[in-house]
């Protein structure tokens, strides 16, 4: 069935964060990606190791044809559905070759289940950024967008719906109160089926957490303000193409980020957007010792 735009997908972006679009890939393109990122995905473990999760930029690597990603990231389907749902100042797959330079692919690790840590994008994972500007951004729709757009089934993406917009709720500070966020504690000595486990189990323990579900050809649009992690499997087969959504103001941002430096110039250490809430306050006794 042909892809057709609704209301539903500005509202679920709007108001959740996220929307997909439903087999918006044709078959033959399709095909065509499915047979560049499988070859991507060997140079990938080659350059990083058996368990290496992405290949990115793509256009680094002569050995891929990177005429069909030019073809999917110029689709009309794709980038009229962008403009109607977030903005008509939004850009995507322009014909300069520089809008696909950080374009690439996720794969699935070869030996070892494993998962990121929860985060929010340009905050949890970019020391010295200025979380206030951050902040001041969030109700901006034409910032901080990202794409997945799956070629082979992917169930890896959770998120937390709609997060984007908003500051941590009092549950979110309580389950990761530090900064940096840490990740699972997975045991050097643990099987594949208790690895596996333990990074579902992290992943589930975020509150409010839901799991996008994508088919192959499908296109998840979404907020990287969002609360979200990818949990991986060796046995669940992934090539999925990972990408940002250009607009003026997120282009200078991307070029520049805000970050707060010292008087050498190095980036602060990450900040934590929490430090002042009472949920964070609590934690902190329990962590300190107290004044006999």
């Amino acid at each position: 069935m042909p892809f057709e735009l609704t209301d539903a997908h500005h509202d679920e972006y709007h108001r959740n964060g996220f929307t997909i679009f439903r087999g918006i890939v044709p078959l033959k393109l399709l095909i065509e990606l499915r047979r560049e990122a499988d070859k991507g995905r060997a140079i990938a473990r080659a350059r990083g190791g058996e368990n290496t999760q992405r290949l990115q930029p793509l256009r680094n690597h002569q050995e891929l044809d990177m005429t069909p990603f030019k073809e999917f990231a110029n689709l009309p389907a794709i980038n009229d559905a962008l403009k109607a749902v977030v903005s008509p100042n939004i850009f995507y797959g322009l014909k300069d070759d520089d809008r696909l330079g950080a374009l690439g692919v996720l794969y699935e690790p070869a030996t070892r289940p494993w998962c990121t840590q929860w985060h929010r994008d340009w905050r949890d994972n970019a020391p010295g950024l200025d979380i206030k500007l951050w902040q001041d951004r969030l109700l901006d729709p034409e910032m901080f967008n990202q794409v997945n757009c799956a070629l082979y089934e992917d169930t890896c993406t959770w998120v937390v719906p709609g997060s984007h917009i908003r500051r941590d709720t009092s549950a979110e500070i309580r389950r990761f109160p530090e900064r940096p966020i840490a990740g699972p504690a997975v045991p050097e000595s643990a099987s594949v089926e208790e690895a596996e486990l333990i990074c579902l189990g992290y992943t589930a323990s975020m509150p409010g957490a839901v799991q996008a579900h994508l088919n192959p050809g499908d296109f998840m649009l979404y907020r990287n303000s969002l609360w979200h992690i990818g949990n991986y499997a060796p046995y669940k087969r992934r090539a999925t193409i990972h990408d940002v959504i250009g607009s003026p103001a997120f282009s200078q941002w991307f070029q520049k980020p805000p970050m707060l430096r010292d008087k050498d110039g190095k980036p602060l250490p990450m900040q934590n957007a929490n430090l002042e809430t009472a949920e964070y306050k609590a934690w902190e006794k329990t962590r300190k010792p107290q004044p006999a």
